[in-house]
């Protein structure tokens, strides 16, 4: 034996294994040619210590030197698997198994591989296999539970589960799996007791704990949950799964709070990924205080967890990939991973709301196509689930003549949803139309909420509620239509709209591209909007004749002033701006923009946003910005975050982003006179600006290349007369617009639903 491996055996012995690790990896590197059992010996302790990526690569260096050696390659399989490179394990375990097929280690192991696949037919022929030759392991029959839920196959899944748990009553995983099955089905009171006879078995069982709790959030039962959690605390104060579920929880209630019990959490248990993680999402989305300085403490977590990537999940892929992009770190977004794997991941895990970061990502056809099929993984998983769990529907309902309309957003309130929706409440068409709303807002109602109340048949308010509950709700009021407006984002129950509890379904206003959804008819577009290509969207484009927006009248008011004279008057030079929020940027488009900056002399570009207040932010903007070789000194910050429109009076000319386009930016920039500069593309998502513009009388500053974006610019720039006139004249050209005819616009809107609907019959 060498000195090497001498050394390296009395260090194993001695139980430092980091030691020992160092001295085998010397070994291997002076002499590849080492036998089977240093690769065994390396690769195991490799896994102990968590390095997977390093056992992965001896691994594959062993296999090539010890092809017939089966402990080696099972091994190998299972750190491939750990590296979160699951497609490579299946050969590698497949080529164990061969050599030894009444070993049952490898055979187990490539099940598990395949269920972290999602191929769950494969993973049942392999646990199948396991359970005739040990009927009796508990944790065979609850893995092939595991690949039948995949399948959807549900019952046969929970006898499975439940066989698992009879053979072994502390089998956490089982009583977990078979919970975590029924509150998919909304089966919530079978679920419930079945956590009261796991916790029976298991008193005071943390996972089973939190299992509760996750529950009741699952199900909308969210003060339940709080109510749950809370009680255990004084009993439980240092326990830091507790902090964390309780600051998940209230975290879109209670930002301040969520944070401390969040930090209470990494500080008890600071190498628990998930806390950690959890924290640097509430922190990002701060918005109380110093947010800058959240974002900034967000950021250099996430920078200090980036190391482990190895160990994300989609969960945390997701919200680191929101931190960077927030920040403009794109070098470390796309360490993270790239925009198949991640939106692929995010889509299959139920995770839509990360597509929406996906949309500034697209830099081709290809990629288009691609962000479609995200959306339809999404939704094929989320009809299966609904086509499983049929919702009760009312017997037809004797009519009165009029339309049931219903429209689905918790953003029908004081939000820029609500400021464009607002003209069809304004101008309500009863004599064709019975209007309603679902909301699922968590927060407190608001005046623009009251004034929608006062104007329609019924506004329906849930705040604690599951989406097969409001499904069921929706379906009994018998609508003739249901338009939903939130797509994914926040308090949204986008799931809903695949029970289909209207006949005919559409989407419109919140989200900028198709859902993804097969149950959802069409997309409310208009004639500049609407893609190019039908392959762009998912739905059936549904065309309002001029603009798909329009202003309300009581948001888009005269409150705050455009300034008679350009800033270039009072600064002696152009300020090119913008207020998108960053997740819109990319490193193409902040160098496009600074090339428009380089070539206006004397100019500056002003970011009106509240990520200004993050060093990081702006060091990295400042980055991209010199690439181009544009200096700090000409980019200017603006940290506000709401009170943000007299900015605009300090801007020339906006920059739009692209691909994805501003939408209420764009439409606020022009209200504050201040024109626009757009790229129009070919989906939905990269034509919103164009529509604004068009519908303003401003359609000659949308571009459809980058060297016309910039020489549109600059054109713009040198043209003050026009910037003068813009400025005096707009509100009032606006008005007369398509975009501020709010009655003819929500007539437009009423005869557009009115002939969908007739033309179906």
């Amino acid at each position: 034996m060498s000195d090497r491996l001498q050394a390296a055996q009395a260090a194993l012995n001695a139980g430092r294994r980091d030691e020992a690790i160092e001295h085998l990896l010397a070994a291997v590197a002076e002499d590849p040619a080492r036998n089977a059992q240093v690769y065994r010996v390396l690769t195991a302790n490799l896994y102990g210590a968590g390095r997977f990526e390093e056992g992965a690569a001896i691994g594959a260096q062993g296999a090539r030197r010890h092809p017939k050696d089966y402990d080696l390659l099972n091994t190998y399989g299972v750190l491939l698997r750990k590296a979160k490179r699951q497609a490579e394990a299946v050969p590698i375990l497949e080529a164990a198994i061969k050599l030894n097929p009444k070993n049952a280690a490898a055979q187990q192991n490539l099940g598990n591989v395949l269920l972290d696949l999602r191929e769950g037919a494969r993973a049942e022929a392999m646990f199948s296999k396991l359970v005739r030759i040990d009927p009796r392991n508990a944790e065979y029959q609850r893995q092939m539970g595991r690949a039948l839920h995949q399948q959807a196959r549900i019952e046969p899944a929970l006898t499975r589960f439940r066989t698992a748990i009879s053979l072994k009553k502390d089998n956490v995983d089982a009583w977990l799996d078979m919970v975590g099955a029924l509150n998919e089905e909304f089966r919530t009171a079978e679920a419930e007791a079945a956590l009261d006879k796991a916790l029976a078995a298991n008193p005071g069982d943390q996972r089973l704990l939190e299992g509760r709790a996750l529950m009741y959030r699952r199900s909308g039962q969210m003060r339940r949950a709080e109510q749950f959690l809370t009680e255990l605390l004084p009993a439980n104060p240092d326990a830091a799964w507790l902090h964390c579920q309780i600051g998940l929880l209230v975290a879109d209630w209670d930002r301040e709070k969520a944070n401390a019990h969040l930090r209470r959490a990494v500080e008890l248990e600071p190498d628990r990924l998930d806390y950690a993680v959890a924290l640097v999402e509430s922190l990002e989305r701060t918005r109380l205080g110093d947010e800058g300085g959240h974002i900034e403490e967000a950021y250099q977590l996430a920078l200090t967890l980036l190391p482990r990537k190895g160990e994300f999940g989609d969960a945390a892929t997701k919200i680191m990939t929101e931190v960077f992009v927030r920040v403009a770190d794109y070098h470390s977004m796309d360490a993270v991973g790239d925009f198949k794997t991640l939106g692929r991941g995010w889509a299959s895990t139920g995770r839509h709301t990360a597509l929406l970061k996906q949309l500034a990502r697209v830099q081709s056809d290809e990629d288009r196509l691609e962000l479609i099929e995200q959306h339809r993984i999404w939704g094929r998983d989320v009809e299966k689930g609904a086509a499983r769990r049929p919702i009760k529907r009312p017997p037809p309902r004797a009519g009165n003549g009029k339309i049931r309309l219903g429209f689905m957003s918790s953003d029908l309130r004081q939000h820029p949803v609500g400021y464009f929706a607002m003209p069809l409440f304004d101008h309500v068409d009863n004599e064709r139309f019975e209007v309603f709303v679902y909301s699922y807002n968590l927060g407190k109602e608001d005046a623009a909420q009251q004034y929608i109340t006062s104007r329609i048949a019924g506004y329906r308010w849930w705040p604690d509620i599951s989406v097969g509950e409001a499904a069921e709700k929706i379906a009994a009021d018998q609508l003739d239509i249901l338009i939903e407006l939130g797509g994914s984002t926040h308090m949204n129950k986008l799931e809903v709209m695949a029970y289909r509890p209207a006949p005919v379904q559409a989407s419109w206003l919140g989200y900028p591209h198709s859902a993804g959804l097969d149950t959802i008819d069409y997309l409310v577009c208009d004639p500049y909007n609407v893609p190019e290509r039908p392959e762009l969207l998912v739905e059936k484009p549904l065309l309002l004749p001029k603009s798909w927006i329009a202003l309300g009248a009581r948001f888009f008011s005269n409150a705050i002033e455009i300034r008679e004279e350009l800033p270039q008057d009072r600064n002696g030079f152009v300020t090119y701006g913008t207020a998108n929020n960053p997740h819109k940027y990319t490193s193409e488009l902040l160098r496009a923009w600074a090339r428009v900056v380089k070539a206006t002399p004397n100019s500056r570009f002003a970011f009106i946003r509240p990520e200004g207040g993050s060093a990081s932010f702006r060091a990295n903007i400042e980055r991209e910005f010199a690439h181009e070789g544009v200096g700090a000194d000409r980019l200017v910050w603006h940290v506000v975050r709401g009170a943000h429109l007299p900015l605009y009076n300090e801007v020339d000319i906006t920059l739009d982003t692209f691909p994805l386009t501003g939408g209420t930016t764009t439409t606020e920039t022009l209200w504050m006179g201040v024109p626009v500069v757009s790229l129009v593309g070919a989906a939905f998502f990269e034509r919103l600006s164009y529509s604004i513009l068009n519908n303003a009388g401003l359609g000659d500053l949308c571009a459809t290349s980058l060297d016309e974006f910039q020489a549109i610019s600059l054109k713009l720039a040198a043209d003050t007369e026009r910037r003068r006139a813009i400025r005096r004249t707009i509100r009032d050209t606006l008005r007369m617009s398509p975009l501020g005819q709010t009655e003819q616009f929500a007539k437009d809107f009423y005869d557009m639903v009115h002939r969908a609907l007739t033309e179906r019959r």
